[in-house]
């Protein structure tokens, strides 16, 4: 077989494949090509190859590896295959711009994923990018800066403002409020469709096809609880009328003019609705983000004294120890020890 008789399963634009954009990642093996009369199997396994991580994941590494990559460019040295010590100068090139050690993290596995695709031992694997990681952390800390939970306070504040008779607000009214009771992730939320709904006495159950701890799309429900005054379901349901929604994705962008459109909402755009309506509400907005209507009812139920395995059962979390840490801060002051003493 010669080189030009066949389809490479390698391509010299990887971003089909997973995102990241790097040229010539792959080899270009004899080994690696395959009959032209199997084109069509080579895309269809490249689609599939690209699907092994979710888009947001594939949209980070992209952009991870693209600042690795200009990184070397600027100083002339090879970033496929990477040395450990281009490595471990680049991290600290970042961390002396302020980057925290989650983004560089980030930026690891990126370079790793990189490198692996390209069947090539990865540099960050050395003691030496290790070593200096481990530095990077000890020096800036490792405490992330977390977005402040939109308690159920904050999100009555939040949604007080709203005007519900508009597209827009319903739809937005009923993203916070429904984000909020079921502890969604961004992605989950916009990923909702009409038919995850079933209807039940007490409330809605909705199904989550695919989330960040379930890539493969084993499936999980989250029961949402009718409430008196901020009713998630009501909100929900008017939206849904409103927009006559019957069918497919319930998130969707509103048009100027209120035009509801047939294209779901992004997980960033889930952001910027909160970040918009906790400033409406007084509130920074720099201090809020997709993540705070999670964090938000993790709060809010801890410190309503609700069961650990209760609020387990609405978050999906899978280690107790996650949901310990909300409960931790709702309880800093509760017979503390230095009650009465001064």
């Amino acid at each position: 077989m010669t080189r030009t008789a066949g389809a490479q399963i390698g391509c010299q634009r990887p971003s089909r494949f997973w995102g990241l954009g790097c040229p010539k990642i792959f080899h270009e093996a004899e080994d690696t090509l395959v009959p032209e009369h199997l084109e069509q199997e080579v895309e269809l396994t490249k689609g599939y190859l690209a699907e092994q991580h979710a888009p947001s994941t594939r949209r980070a590494y992209r952009a991870d590896w693209k600042i690795f990559e200009a990184w070397c460019e600027q100083k002339e040295i090879s970033p496929l295959p990477a040395r450990p010590e281009t490595v471990a100068m680049f991290l600290s090139s970042e961390a002396d711009q302020g980057k925290s050690p989650a983004t560089l993290r980030r930026r690891l596995a990126a370079i790793r994923l990189a490198h692996r695709m390209a069947d090539l031992e990865s540099p960050t694997n050395s003691e030496l990018v290790k070593g200096t990681f481990a530095g990077i952390r000890r020096v800036h800390g490792t405490v992330p800066n977390a977005k402040e939970p939109a308690i159920a306070e904050r999100i009555r504040a939040m949604v007080d403002p709203i005007d519900r008779d508009t597209p827009a607000g319903a739809r937005d009214r009923a993203l916070l409020l429904f984000g909020f009771s079921g502890a969604f992730r961004r992605s989950e939320l916009v990923s909702i469709q009409v038919d995850d709904l079933e209807r039940k006495e007490q409330g809605l159950i909705v199904s989550i096809r695919k989330s960040k701890t379930d890539q493969e799309g084993v499936g999980d429900t989250v029961p949402i609880i009718q409430a008196d005054h901020y009713c998630p379901i009501q909100a929900l349901d008017h939206w849904l009328k409103l927009s006559a929604i019957e069918s497919g994705p319930i998130f969707r962008r509103v048009y100027k003019g209120g035009k509801v459109g047939t294209t779901v909402l992004s997980a960033y755009s889930v952001a910027l609705i909160v970040k918009k309506w906790a400033t409406q509400a007084g509130l920074k907005a720099d201090d809020f983000a997709g993540h705070s209507l999670r964090s938000g009812f993790l709060t809010s139920a801890a410190m309503n004294r609700a069961s650990l395995f209760k609020m387990m059962e609405v978050s999906r979390h899978k280690d107790p120890k996650t949901v310990m840490q909300y409960i931790k801060k709702s309880e800093l002051f509760d017979d503390h020890a230095g009650e009465g003493l001064l």
